[in-house]
């Protein structure tokens, strides 16, 4: 299997089991809620971000609503992933 920086499994109760699906850079999820596809409203926005840094390591992202809450970073030639205080 392809390997990629930002992979996506999504659970929800109209799936008997959980969808996957990939993304190269950057991921947008616009929420929108309410009682049919007419009468809805804009809820959330997260995004999750991948950028890979000038020394080859790599940084990840991830925003709610503009507001960067987490971030990490995967060294080159790390095997575990270090959380940057936001």
């Amino acid at each position: 299997m392809k390997q990629y920086p930002i992979w996506n499994n999504v659970e929800a109760c109209i799936y008997k089991s959980s969808k996957s699906y990939f993304v190269i850079k950057d991921f947008v999820v616009n929420v929108l809620v309410g009682t049919s596809s007419r009468r809805s409203w804009d809820f959330v926005q997260h995004i999750t971000t991948h950028r890979e840094l000038e020394d080859g390591s790599r940084e990840y992202r991830f925003y709610v609503d503009g507001k960067c809450i987490k971030k990490a970073i995967l060294p080159k030639k790390g095997d575990k992933l270090e959380f940057i205080k936001v």
